[in-house]
């Protein structure tokens, strides 16, 4: 069983924290971060929320209280040293935190890992890692339930069923159990309105993500097996419409739309680089594949980011990597 006792011990006898989650936080990172921040307020405990990216416009409703801050390094650097443990959020290697990482390699205070990813790097003083949840706030919503002394609110609540509701894909994947929904159900006995939740994170976007869902679309290409599928998000389409890396969030998901196609790939183009996202069907380890180009994640959810390499020097590799997989 899960080391929830031991966790809540040392959340009780430290005093001050950092809360942070990975670079382009998602509703899990986002919502997670705001249920240990529930938790934390409820023991009395002081917290700074600090992430290296701004949160995504689509999910700033979870943070009720606007306590996320996103990194200023002369702002954040004493306020970091200074705090006696650091948790860390829906990631487990430590260089997700990109620009803090820094910062968090030579911290001196106990360091705690809550977590639903393969292959941890190992960084933290305590982790729970449990890679059957379906998502980090599923977890802190076990941890919750399992000690008396602390409750959901009706903040907490929404904040998990954020998390719990995107990383399910809606509560379409496999992992969407009917002990998942038994756990939602309870959530959404807080006064929680599903129509409302999902309304603002898929339904509520800037017209520059629309337009440039659009230019991804056209580029859609699909193997001569049919099996593989692949978009490209250049960086001249995000300045084009002035959009952000937020915006092509999901646009991998489009690729398995087509009818035979059982990977997607997603080849976004970064001022410094390219960031790959892999989505799969059925058992098609698309983690096993990212691995090959740094990258890690889920059977049928990954992702790499490659630094310095430009698109067109990269396609062609992945692809050919890809077609062993399928």
């Amino acid at each position: 069983m899960h080391k929830f006792d031991e966790l809540f011990s040392i959340l009780n006898s430290h005093s001050t924290f950092i809360i942070t989650s990975h670079v382009n936080p998602d509703a899990d990172a986002i919502g997670s971060e705001i249920a240990i921040a529930g938790v934390l307020k409820q023991l009395g405990k002081e917290y700074y929320i600090i992430n290296t990216s701004t949160t995504p416009y689509n999910l700033e409703f979870i943070d009720v209280d606007k306590s996320i801050q996103e990194y200023e390094s002369n702002t954040h650097d004493e306020i970091i040293a200074k705090a006696d443990a650091a948790i860390f959020l829906d990631l487990n290697h430590m260089n997700r935190t990109v620009r803090i990482e820094e910062q968090f390699r030579k911290f001196n205070g106990i360091k705690i890992c809550l977590d639903h990813h393969t292959e941890p790097e190992n960084f933290a003083d305590f982790q729970i890692i449990d890679e059957c949840m379906t998502s980090t706030g599923e977890l802190i919503y076990d941890f919750i339930e399992a000690v008396d002394e602390i409750s959901l609110t009706k903040e907490i609540a929404l904040a998990i069923y954020a998390a719990i509701l995107t990383d399910t894909g809606s509560f379409r994947f496999s992992k969407t159990t009917s002990t998942v929904h038994t756990k939602v159900a309870n959530l959404l006995g807080f006064g929680l309105k599903p129509e409302e939740v999902y309304d603002k994170i898929y339904a509520q976007y800037d017209f520059s993500r629309i337009k440039l869902l659009g230019d991804a679309l056209t580029s859609i290409e699909i193997s001569e097996s049919g099996k593989v599928s692949h978009l490209i998000v250049s960086q001249k389409s995000i300045n084009k419409y002035n959009a952000i890396e937020s915006d092509v969030d999901g646009f991998v998901n489009f690729g398995l739309a087509t009818i035979g196609v059982e990977m997607a790939i997603l080849f976004f183009e970064l001022a410094d680089g390219v960031k790959i996202s892999f989505r799969s069907k059925g058992n098609i380890p698309v983690n096993e594949l990212a691995k090959e180009f740094g990258g890690g994640g889920h059977v049928n959810a990954s992702g790499a980011r490659l630094f310095n390499v430009k698109l067109e020097d990269i396609i062609a590799k992945v692809l050919e990597s890809a077609d062993k997989y399928v």
